[in-house]
């Protein structure tokens, strides 16, 4: 199976350019490119499917280069977008390249002596390019007719509210100037993008074949949606980030665990390098038995494997099966705290848990799991109390100082789901908690 239709049969080509002649360009290693703007201090999920593409090339033999744009993030792209994004300044688009080339050191493979990835910033080559100079020797180039039938362009003009300002008109010819760029002094012969990018990378085809009179080519991917039709990588959190400390590990495991069951072998084809046999066979048993949820959990582990290693993937991993009555034995606080604000907390004063104690009946009754001591009573003597995931049937049980985990936290659970989180906490450290 070649590249191309390995592509096709994961879902990722929404567009491409000359696809026999391209098909044949490819059959040899060759370096092509696909740019992102930085306009925050990590990429997220939604940034994934056009750069791993990147890396399934550069596994193949190719030779990748990501663009940062230090240009054209300053400007920024219209595609896609109702309004105007804002202008960010110089200073936060180069905090925001360097935070993200770390990320993008796990998606591609800058170190390899074969065919090494490349990270460049498109400010470099138009930092020096003089207004009047780039207008006579690019922007005649183009025909505003042409500009103005980019879908792109169209959507924001029809907007008699939000239009479009020069400025954002101007982003088309400086992708174009990027890809003229690198296919003049990296030997470029391919861009990959969004499909929301088509009129971009296609004035960029253009801009080379009339310039340096070669043929190059582009290659857009489909811009995800969910089976239900909301946006892909939204939460009700907000975007999910790749920056651990934007989004926890525990919560990008869980992520792409809960994706619905409809998407599960779709994504498991645009965002994991698992064979199309595995795929196949995991689709099968997925169909066979879709409670089992091991198409969800093969898609979660290898993602955050991809993403944030195998080590924290495990402690992610374990941190689920917390939240399932899974075994405390071993636990590592760091893998506790991720649960830790996923449920409701309680804060407790230390000394109330000193010597003889509380008992559970009141410290049920405490956490808001039980309404009264006599409901928490029958609760404890039903079976449905845990204490640290350990079920607990004496009323008259009263908890210590010596349950609590790493001398700080209570794991207290009501039937399977109703969880909460008690700490103990001394005089200094006492604030509301959450409930």
């Amino acid at each position: 199976m070649s590249i191309l239709e390995e592509l096709k049969w994961r879902g990722l080509i929404a567009d491409c350019t000359d696809a026999a002649e391209l098909e044949r360009k490819i059959s040899v290693p060759i370096t092509l490119y696909c740019g992102f703007d930085p306009t925050a201090d990590s990429l997220h999920v939604g940034n994934l499917v056009p750069l791993l593409a990147l890396r399934r090339f550069q596994l193949l033999g190719h030779f990748p280069i990501a663009v940062a744009g230090g240009a054209t993030g300053s400007i920024g792209d219209p595609s896609g977008k109702t309004q105007e994004r804002q202008l960010l300044t110089k200073e936060i688009l180069n905090r925001n390249i360097t935070s993200v080339k770390g990320q993008l050191a796990t998606l591609l493979d800058f170190e390899t002596k074969t065919n090494p990835a490349q990270l460049v910033d498109n400010a470099l080559w138009t930092r020096d390019v003089l207004f009047l100079d780039f207008l006579r020797d690019i922007g005649k180039h183009f025909s505003v007719n042409q500009m103005v039938a980019k879908e792109s362009i169209r959507a924001r003009m029809e907007d008699r509210e939000a239009g479009i300002s020069y400025t954002e008109f101007s982003y088309m010819l400086l992708q174009a100037f990027d890809f003229m760029v690198l296919a003049r002094d990296h030997n470029c012969e391919l861009q990959i993008g969004g499909s929301d990018q088509w009129g971009n990378i296609t004035a960029g085809i253009d801009l080379c074949r009339k310039k340096l009179a070669r043929t190059v080519f582009g290659l857009t991917v489909p811009l995800i949606t969910n089976a239900d039709g909301t946006k892909f990588g939204k939460t009700e959190a907000g975007a999910v980030w790749l920056d651990w400390k934007r989004t926890s590990v525990y919560r990008f495991y869980q992520f792409w665990v809960n994706i619905d069951d409809r998407d599960v072998v779709r994504y498991l084809k645009l965002f994991t390098f698992l064979s199309q046999e595995e795929i196949e066979a995991l689709e099968k048993r997925h169909t066979e038995n879709p409670g089992a949820r091991e198409a969800h959990k093969a898609l979660a582990k290898s993602v955050t494997d991809l993403i944030h290693g195998g080590n924290a993937t495990q402690e992610a991993i374990r941190a689920s099966e917390i939240l399932f009555g899974g075994d405390l034995t071993g636990i590592l606080e760091t893998t506790f705290n991720e649960i830790v604000g996923e449920v409701p907390t309680k804060q407790i004063e230390k000394e109330k848990l000193n010597g003889a104690g509380m008992p559970l009946v009141e410290v049920l009754v405490y956490a808001g799991l039980s309404p009264s001591k006599g409901q928490a009573r029958k609760d404890i003597e039903g079976g449905g109390v845990n204490i640290n995931n350990v079920r607990e049937t004496g009323f008259q049980r009263a908890v210590t100082s010596s349950d609590l985990l790493f001398g700080r936290h209570l794991l207290l659970r009501k039937g399977k789901k109703n969880y909460v989180v008690v700490t103990a906490v001394g005089p200094k450290e006492e604030t509301e908690g959450r409930g």
